[in-house]
Parts: structure tokens; sequence; C-alpha cells
């Protein structure tokens, strides 16, 4: 019979040789995963320049301060 140390080397090993096949297509996925994010953070950040500070809400400690109202014309 084979000891706890040997079913884990067996396992560890079959794990390594099954993973060589998907490796290659999980750190493509996981790359254009990054870039997706990097993409949406700065489409975001470019949203808020555009949008200025004034309409954005002001983060206090504890409560929210919704923006000045613009006068209406």
């Amino acid at each position: 019979m084979f000891g706890l140390s040997e079913v884990a080397i067996v396992l560890i090993i079959a794990a390594v040789v099954i993973g060589v096949k998907k490796l290659p297509e999980l750190v493509r996925s996981a790359g254009k995963s990054a870039r997706i994010l990097k993409a949406e953070a700065r489409a975001l950040k470019e949203q808020d320049a555009e949008d200025g500070p004034a309409r954005a809400p002001r983060v206090i400690p504890g409560e929210t301060v919704p923006p000045k109202e613009e006068p209406r014309a």
C-alpha cells in the first residue's frame, strides 16, 4: 500500500502534467482580463474628468453630501 506522502506526490505530479496543457490558456485569459480591467478603469477615470468634481458627491466620514444644485434658467 501507498502511504500518504506517496499519494500526495502522485497527485502533485498529475496536477502538473494536466496543468501544463491548460497553462497557456489560463495565462492568455488572465492577460485579456487584465487588459479589459485596465481599459474600463481608464474609461471611468476619463468620464469622471469630463464630469468635473462639482457633479460627484463629496464623501465625509459618516455621511455623503450631495452636489450643489445648478440654478435653473
